[in-house]
Parts: structure tokens; C-alpha cells; sequence
């Protein structure tokens, strides 16, 4: 188990570099719900779908960022969510998902029928 971690944070490192000198990061979002109810987060914590939290890689555990969908009519939508959990999954990182939301943050910025959304993620200061 730790070498599969290592090789996936060894990946991330090398494919989308350090996410401490960038300010924002652009790719697409989904969304994790009710089927995830009560399992144990990355941060020790039940994950909660109603909850304004989020599933990164490329994000330290209790950072807070601001998701602002990128899709017509969303420019203005944003969500403010803290990384609580790891993922998207590795094959969905690779198909340019940055970020998997809590259902309850999701549907803050588009609606979960589409199940992806266009996002611009910037680190909270």
C-alpha cells in the first residue's frame, strides 16, 4: 500500500508540478455523494456529502480553496471547500479531473445530472 501512495504522489509531483508555486490550477471537477457516506476520509474524519469539502492530490489535508466553474453561465459561481481526502481516482486525474467535490460543494457551482464541471481551483491564502 505505501508504494502504491509513493508511485501516485512520485506521479503527481513529476506530471503537474508543486502546487505551492501556483496559485491556481484549471482542469474539471466531479462530484462523490451518498454512496460515500460514513467511510473514513484521508483526515481521519466520515466524509459527509452535504458538507462543503473536497478530494485533491495536489493539495495538502485542511488546505481551503475557492472552485469557481469555467462553463458558460458558471463564471460567477464559486465555492470555498476544504481538502479532506485524496482523489479523484488515478484514472480519472489522468482524464484531467483536479479536483472531486462533496456533493453538498458541487452543486454550489453546477448542477450533479452533469456530473462535471470546467473548474478554475485557487489556494486560500
Amino acid at each position: 500500500m505505501k508504494t502504491v501512495l509513493l508511485s501516485a504522489a512520485i506521479f503527481m509531483a513529476g506530471t503537474f508540478g508543486v502546487v505551492a508555486g501556483k496559485p491556481t490550477e484549471k482542469g474539471m471537477a466531479s462530484w462523490y455523494g451518498e454512496a460515500h457516506r460514513g467511510r473514513l476520509m484521508a483526515n481521519g474524519k466520515k466524509f459527509n456529502p452535504d458538507q462543503l469539502t473536497a478530494a485533491s492530490w495536489y493539495y495538502p489535508l485542511g488546505t481551503r480553496v475557492r472552485v469557481t466553474a469555467t462553463g458558460q453561465g458558471n463564471a460567477t459561481k464559486s465555492v470555498v471547500v476544504t481538502i479532506t481526502d485524496r482523489g479523484p481516482a488515478m484514472r480519472l486525474v489522468r482524464d484531467g479531473r483536479i479536483i472531486d467535490l462533496a456533493h453538498g460543494a458541487f452543486k454550489r457551482i453546477a448542477s450533479p445530472e452533469h456530473g462535471l464541471v470546467g473548474v478554475r481551483v485557487r489556494r486560500m491564502e
